[in-house]
């Protein structure tokens, strides 16, 4: 009787302990009020990117030059290093399974510093494929390191180059 007892006690707990581990929560990170995802969004991923923002040097309709922002190129990863997918122009997150989402600003915040990209929130506007990103609705962008404009050499003798400046940032999916 006694181990019967303890087999009906352990195969419940263990059952409970596995869907735990299965399932971990990922808290929400603290972020400005303004790019803030909507009440009822639930974070489901994090990713971290390293890559490049791109730039090319062009011209302004008032005849001055600017490096004005392309795209971005990024390896995404997780916390431990595994390869999750890439980051690209849209601005589009794809998944290795296929899956992806292309997002549009909704939000933006300066970030704590100013030799970094700004911090924001996205919106998805489309997704492709039923893998990692299908479910995403919101993007933030936080935590940037790097990835500013460059500053000078854009002129008339450089336009049209390109400035591939390095940048990483953490990526936090909400559904």
């Amino acid at each position: 009787m006694r181990r019967f007892l303890s087999s009906a006690v352990l195969v419940p707990v263990a059952a409970l302990f596995a869907g735990c581990a299965a399932s971990p929560t990922i808290v929400p990170p603290s972020v400005p009020p303004s790019i803030q995802a909507p009440p009822g969004s639930q974070v489901y991923l994090e990713a971290v990117a390293s890559g490049v923002q791109v730039y090319e040097c062009s011209q302004k309709p008032d005849s001055t030059y600017e490096w004005a922002f392309k795209s971005p190129e990024a390896a995404l990863s997780d916390r431990a290093g595994h390869t999750l997918g890439k980051h690209y122009a849209g601005p589009t997150w794809e998944a290795n399974d296929g899956s992806a989402v292309v997002g549009e600003v909704k939000a933006r915040d300066p970030g704590p510093t100013t030799t970094a990209i700004p911090w924001l929130l996205l919106g998805a506007k489309s997704h492709s494929g039923d893998g990692t990103f299908a479910p995403a609705t919101f993007v933030q962008r936080i935590a940037t390191v790097g990835g500013v404009a460059p500053v000078g050499d854009c002129s008339a003798s450089t336009l049209k180059q390109q400035a591939r400046v390095p940048y990483s940032a953490e990526y936090i999916f909400y559904r």
